[in-house]
């Protein structure tokens, strides 16, 4: 993909439950260096048909969560306040993951006032789309994609709502 530029943390993931938590790092991706995010087709959890098409020209962030990770419930209020935020620069889309059964995702977005629509993905075939940009087992870890549909910035681990509201201020602005 490219030189990255990397800031945050230098310690590697944790293991812990049978995923690998992010280790907190924030990798901002120059404009000229960025690669196009995959085309995600999938159905979301209330049941209706999400396709990454219908977004193009928005900036896009994306959520990789399952109901059963500690830190996905600790940042769960934080992203929702930042979708709030920036309703009108982005659009917010869940990526539910190994989460075999649907209501305890359900039950997360409604304990946490989630309002975006997330994609069921309980087997992680779309978190593979995204190939070395997205280690499949860092959870929860957060991407956002720029306005021409490239990934702009990964987020591993959990985040603040500052973080990724600046994040997507820089994308949205260019940068």
């Amino acid at each position: 993909m490219g030189a990255l530029v990397l800031a945050g943390c230098s310690t590697p993931p944790k293991a812990e439950g049978g995923f690998v938590g992010g280790d907190g790092s924030l990798t901002l991706i120059p404009p000229e260096q960025r690669q196009l995010a995959p085309r995600l087709v999938g159905e979301t959890l209330d049941g209706e048909l999400f396709d990454s098409d219908s977004l193009a020209g928005d900036v896009i962030v994306y959520n990789v969560w399952g109901s059963w990770c500690a830190p996905c419930r600790k940042e769960a209020p934080a992203l929702e306040a930042a979708a709030q935020r920036t309703q009108a620069t982005a659009t917010f889309v869940g990526i539910n993951t190994r989460d075999l059964d649907q209501a305890p995702a359900e039950a997360f977005m409604r304990s946490f006032g989630v309002t975006y629509r997330s994609i069921y993905d309980p087997e992680g075939r779309l978190l593979l789309l995204f190939g070395s940009s997205l280690p499949p087992s860092a959870i929860p870890s957060t991407l956002v994609v720029d306005t021409q549909g490239r990934l702009a910035a990964r987020m591993l681990g959990a985040v603040t709502e500052a973080t990724i509201v600046g994040v997507i201020e820089d994308v949205a602005s260019g940068r």
